[in-house]
């Protein structure tokens, strides 16, 4: 279904296509051994290559090669077992060079596709066109001296894949979920991190906008915008920016432009270049890259189960609704943090597990400005160890950055047993893991009998004769056909149980005591 903005003029279609560079996960850089760890002091992380130093010679990763391949698997993509390394020529002031060694007409990957999960159930497919390796370049400071540049080249030469997608996208919302989706897949195999905060994944979108069924229109290429939540502000605003130039008159100037994060707006960079101004050629110093079917092959068999596998598994397997499913898989360690604790709790319903994670402890995690991930570190032998850490540990000391808090598999499957065997509410769920998540290394059995269900009927009986005492009047109302006053009734009896008592036993036993 396509999306439509409102002009002045009637509507206008978005037309969006994404470049996204992500970074391989490797210890060393594309043509060098460098190292590509992240937060080394300025200029610790180069090799004579990656300085452009007279008659230094690349030498291709292979790790990175394998990356590049087994991203083109999951995404269903062609691998050509033949492809070349070319020189971009452009001035790049933080790349020594003067040049950068990427692939243009004969990329590592060709055509694949990455399907999107759209609310209400649509499944949107987006064409990738192809994914070639670059080079990153170094980085450009300013912040030191307002009168000096500093360069700082531990960047220069680490592996990028550009991930180039067809003009297929109709609106912000469904760029924001091409992006989660690819981030996830990136992250299940192994290929690249995902961290945006850091650099490692950034992505540049190609915006247009054009009458519905129009040729289509000039684009204006947002750069580098480092988030997804800026990514839908950005295409929000460079669409409405596009709409209103066109409809009072002018003409969009194919251009490069920056999104301003703190005035959610894009501004002018440059004019956009074509590929005729980077005047590519094949790299002299890099003979073509031939792989074989075989190595692709043994490659393929690598692959762990992806998120739209697993996802029509648990549809399957554990009868969970595509919304569910496509929640859980989202993210590699709920995905695995969801089947530890099915594993743990055989006899509770995965649904009921499910729903947990999903109503309450993402919620709360969220309240929190937590999220969890594998600590393979401190595997155990049954069960991975599950940890909060804070969304923004790159911003505190490193002194700080080992502290996390444990989320224990036994824990959870503690309070997950306990809420499917009614001996606690669901809002009281909330209640036991908003305490216990402060300090997750407690045991959580004192929270929970802290919010456990009344299940006595006499107890439950004698609150609701003293409901029935203190309104007779509705109950006289109610025996005379006024049957949406039962929502009443169950409203007072959990109020004067203090929310205690088994919401199944309230019904059943009012039922029985008002007619």
């Amino acid at each position: 279904m396509t999306n439509l903005i409102k002009g002045n003029s009637g509507d206008w279609e978005i037309v969006i296509g994404l470049e996204v560079h992500a970074q391989v996960t490797s210890e060393s850089k594309l043509f060098s051994g460098a190292s590509t760890q992240f937060g080394n002091e300025p200029n610790t992380n180069v090799s004579f290559v990656d300085a452009g130093m007279p008659g230094m010679l690349p030498v291709i990763n292979a790790m990175a090669i394998e990356q590049a391949v087994r991203t083109g698997l999951a995404i269903g993509a062609k691998i050509n077992l033949k492809s070349v390394f070319d020189r971009k020529n452009y001035f790049y002031p933080d790349l020594p060079q003067g040049y950068q060694i990427s692939q243009y007409l004969d990329p590592i990957v060709g055509k694949g596709e990455i399907l999107l999960d759209m609310p209400g159930g649509e499944v949107k497919k987006v064409n990738v066109t192809r994914i070639h390796l670059e080079q990153d370049a170094g980085k450009s400071l300013h912040e030191y001296n307002p009168k000096f540049s500093y360069i700082d080249l531990n960047r220069a030469g680490v592996t990028l894949m550009e991930i180039v997608s067809e003009p297929e996208m109709s609106s912000a919302d469904e760029a924001a979920a091409y992006l989660k989706k690819l981030r996830a897949i990136l992250r299940y195999i192994g290929a690249c991190d995902g961290d945006m905060e850091k650099g490692n994944m950034r992505c540049d979108a190609n915006v247009s906008v054009r009458k519905p069924g129009a040729p289509l229109g000039t684009r204006c290429e947002i750069k580098n915008v480092n988030s997804v939540r800026f990514l839908h502000k950005a295409i929000e605003f460079e669409a409405m920016r596009q709409v209103e130039i066109l409809e009072s008159g002018g003409k969009i100037d194919q251009e490069t432009r920056l999104f301003d994060s703190s005035k959610s707006e894009t501004r002018t960079m440059r004019s956009k270049e074509d590929a005729m101004d980077y005047r590519y050629f094949p790299d002299p110093d890099l003979l073509p890259l031939e792989l074989t079917q075989d190595l692709i092959d043994t490659i393929k068999k690598t692959l762990p189960e992806l998120p739209d596998q697993k996802k029509q598994r648990y549809m399957e397997k554990f009868n969970l609704s595509a919304y569910d499913a496509g929640v859980i898989v989202a993210e590699q360690e709920t995905a695995l943090f969801f089947e530890a604790l099915i594993e743990k709790n055989r006899d509770v319903s995965p649904k009921t597990i499910a729903n947990l994670l999903i109503n309450d402890f993402f919620g709360q995690l969220n309240k929190l400005g937590r999220s969890f991930f594998v600590d393979v570190s401190e595997k155990t032998p049954e069960y991975p160890t599950f940890s909060i850490t804070s969304n923004t540990i790159a911003n505190i000391p490193s002194s700080f950055a080992k502290i996390k808090y444990a989320i224990p598999i036994a824990g959870t499957a503690a309070i997950t047993a306990a809420v499917s065997a009614s001996i606690i509410s669901s809002a009281g769920a909330k209640v036991v893991i908003s305490q216990w998540l402060f300090d997750p290394e407690k045991d959580p059995k004192p929270f929970i009998d802290e919010q456990k269900q009344e299940q006595d009927p006499r107890v439950i009986e004698k609150i609701i004769a003293d409901v029935m005492a203190a309104n007779a009047d509705k109950v006289i109302e109610f025996r005379s056909g006024k049957d949406k006053l039962f929502g009443f009734f169950v409203g007072q009896v959990m109020k004067m149980s203090g929310g205690k008592a088994n919401p199944a036993a309230v019904n059943e036993l009012l039922k029985k005591m008002l007619t």
